[in-house]
């Protein structure tokens, strides 16, 4: 069976526009609408998280908002040496219950942001190991806005009599929205 050449050309013509209509077609509109559909997607899983993460906020809300009370009423008061006062003397109160021997106190401020700074001090104290880790606890357990960056213990005795303690502690200053 022969086909007409011309006949042949125009088939051949119709099977290679509608192979380039397919070829087009796959890259302007299916590739694009699979691209937007991957990222509606990963949207929509984006966002199924983050309402998780709402409901589980509104559920804690009262446990939220009660740590955050305690974290403005028991924050370093607004005025910067009154704040800094307030550190030092419970360091001291915690060397005197403890029996720890404070050598040196280096303080500082640092301001993070707009609505709080940190006061950052630098502690070295001595002592025997049973008072290190009672002066510790003492230091974490106090509902003092202060937390322990960093502790190192050494001892220079032969028998560990002797320990000294360096640590670096920052305590949280909320400034008020009047000093904003």
């Amino acid at each position: 069976m022969t086909m007409d050449p011309n006949k042949r050309q125009q088939l051949l013509l119709v099977v290679a526009l509608v192979g380039v209509a397919f070829f087009a077609g796959d890259r302007l509109i299916v590739d694009p609408l699979m691209k937007a559909w991957d990222a509606r997607s990963k949207e929509m899983v984006a966002l199924r998280k983050q309402i998780a993460q709402g409901r589980q906020l509104l559920e804690r809300r009262d446990t939220v908002l009660d740590r955050w009370d305690q974290m403005r009423t028991n924050a370093l008061p607004d005025v910067l040496s009154a704040a800094e006062g307030r550190v030092l003397d419970a360091f001291d109160r915690w060397a005197r219950s403890t029996s720890v021997n404070i050598t040196s106190i280096k303080p500082r401020w640092r301001q993070l942001d707009d609505d709080h700074m940190t006061f950052e001090c630098n502690v070295d104290a001595t002592g025997p190991l049973s008072t290190i880790t009672r002066f510790l606890y003492e230091v974490e357990r106090d509902p003092l806005p202060i937390r322990v960056e960093g502790v190192e213990l050494a001892t220079r005795e032969a028998d560990a009599s002797l320990i000294s303690v360096s640590m670096q502690v920052s305590g949280l200053f909320l400034n008020s929205p009047s000093k904003r």
